[in-house]
Formats: C-alpha cells, sequence, structure tokens
C-alpha cells in the first residue's frame, strides 16, 4: 500500500517465500526489486529474474555492492524521469511505449511490464530493426556491463516476448542474432 523507491527480498523467508512475495508484488507495483538470498545458482537467478526481479544478488555480499546497485538502480529512474519532461512516445508497428509514464500499449492495449523490461524493450525499440548486443542493452537497463555466463538480459527478453506476443503477422517480435544480440523487427 505504500510507496517504495526499492525493494530489497530474501527468497527464504519464513511464512512466504520471496518468488511468491516477488510475484504478489508485481501484480500491484513496478517498483524496482532486488532479490538479495543465499540461493545464487543460476537456476534461482534465472527465476527470480523472469519472475520479475530487477536484480539478483547472491549472499555473502557486501553492503558497498548493495549500495552500489540501489544508486544504479536510482539513475536509471532519475534518467528516466527526465525523459519524461519530454511526453516522449516511441512507436514501432502496434507498439508504443511512453517514456514518461513508462507504460507500453500493444494495439493500444497497455502490457505490464516490470521496470527492467520497459528499459530493455526500450533499447530494443529505440534501435529497431537493428541489431542490439546484450552489453549494449545491459548497460542502460541493468546498470552494468554483461558478464561471462550472464544470463540475466536473456531471462528478461523471455519475459517480454511472453508478454507482448508476436507480432499482427505471427512473426516473432524480437530475434535472437545469435553471437552479436537482439533485433526488434520492423515489419
Amino acid at each position: 500500500r505504500n510507496h517504495f523507491d526499492v525493494i530489497i527480498l530474501d527468497v527464504m523467508m519464513p511464512k512466504l517465500n520471496g518468488f511468491s512475495a516477488l510475484k504478489a508484488i508485481r501484480e500491484v507495483s513496478n517498483t524496482p526489486i532486488i532479490m538479495l538470498t543465499a540461493r545464487g545458482d543460476d537456476f534461482d537467478r534465472v527465476l527470480g529474474l523472469e519472475t520479475g526481479a530487477d536484480d539478483y544478488v547472491p549472499k555473502p555480499c557486501s553492503l558497498r555492492e548493495i549500495v552500489a546497485r540501489i544508486r544504479a538502480i536510482q539513475r536509471r529512474i532519475s534518467a528516466t524521469a527526465d525523459q519524461a519532461m519530454d511526453g516522449k512516445q516511441l512507436r514501432v508497428g502496434d507498439l508504443r511505449l511512453e517514456l514518461g509514464s513508462q507504460s507500453v500499449f500493444r494495439a493500444d492495449e497497455l502490457v505490464s511490464l516490470t521496470a527492467t523490461e520497459f528499459r530493455v524493450l526500450e533499447c530494443l525499440v529505440q534501435s529497431a530493426g537493428d541489431v542490439v548486443s546484450k552489453d549494449d542493452i545491459a548497460r542502460p537497463a541493468l546498470g552494468r556491463r554483461i558478464l561471462p555466463y550472464d544470463r540475466s538480459v536473456d531471462a528478461h527478453i523471455v519475459q517480454l516476448r511472453k508478454k507482448l506476443g508476436p507480432l499482427p503477422n505471427g512473426l516473432q517480435r524480437i530475434k535472437t542474432i545469435r553471437a552479436r544480440g537482439y533485433l526488434y523487427v520492423v515489419t
């Protein structure tokens, strides 16, 4: 019911596990969420990101790292707020992104995205028809570079494909260009 700038959520809570809490929060809020947990294997990280987390930090970690990640999220939110002043929209085919409100519409129907999913989609739509590398997506959308074996951008792309569905002609909206990155298809 309250407004929060960032939520730090543990997976292993006593009464409700973090993934269930994350899912419930995502139904009502786009507040950035950082998962902080001892469960740091790839499966849990991908599950957290696919469920709607904006970042996933395995324990043990330093307090400085958590603070740096929070600041990175705040910078991205601040940059988006600056763009909001423009009332700017991006359009590609039946897709419309309203940068000010971070709203996405497919054929004039609102599509609910997390803050990170919105930023990933914004990177792709700004370069629609061109290949965008994972690192060029990660820097503005996640606030960091891609590390070896890092699948976080891939996890967000999977969620975007599910939420946006195919293009009206049945083609996939976001194509994987092997060893290069992703492309938002322009028809």
